[in-house]
């Protein structure tokens, strides 16, 4: 007969193991989207390419949608925490390193694109509900850190903040997109160009 006492320790212990995973199986996924990006094909298909049985996949993230979501968010998770963002940087310099570590995994580029196009068509909740909130969140953490770099003269104090950062966010999608169309483009030069536009009287 088992104890009471033992019942929470069980417990706990099989959510853990459900944690890792579904870790095991997202880092695995990472790894297939960023090989190949994100072809509409079917989770079953997926499943089979990360190793998994669908059922299991199905169980963990429930639709392909939510995968592809999940994937995203964890990778991202991932390259920025092998790079942290320095406090000085603006908004375009965010962006410009981001763009950089973007180039070593194309796959995962065109899955966000994807998101960001899916998120606006019918029908797709988990896709519309993470592009609004990425870009509600983008915005509002890159206008205060314009706010700050407008302090400290990095950026002109004649700008307001929450029109930079929706136009810093609109540049680097659309010149991500360009590159994904074209790798010839110059995602660098044109964001250097924009960080020169913003700057302060002391750097322009």
């Amino acid at each position: 007969m088992t104890s009471d006492a033992a019942q929470p320790s069980r417990v706990r212990g099989s959510y853990a193991k459900g944690v890792a995973r579904r870790q095991e199986i997202l880092d695995r996924a990472i790894e297939v989207f960023a090989a190949r990006g994100s072809d509409r094909t079917s989770l079953r298909a997926i499943a089979q390419e990360v190793g998994v049985t669908h059922a299991a996949l199905a169980h963990y993230f429930g639709s392909l949608e939510e995968l592809l979501v999940e994937v995203y968010r964890e990778s991202a998770r991932q390259l920025g925490a092998d790079d942290p963002i320095r406090p000085d940087m603006t908004p375009v310099e965010i962006m410009t390193k981001s763009a950089r570590v973007n180039r070593e995994v194309p796959g995962l580029v065109q899955l966000y694109s994807t998101l960001v196009a899916a998120a606006l068509e019918e029908g797709h909740p988990a896709a519309r509900e993470f592009a609004g909130e990425r870009f509600a969140a983008l915005r509002r953490d890159l206008a205060e850190r314009v706010r700050g770099n407008q302090l400290t003269g990095r950026i002109r104090a004649d700008v307001d903040p929450e029109l930079v950062a929706a136009l810093v966010i609109a540049a680097s999608d659309g010149l991500q997109t360009q590159w994904l169309l074209d790798p010839l483009v110059e995602q660098d030069a044109a964001l250097s160009l924009l960080n020169e536009l913003l700057a302060g009287p002391d750097r322009a």
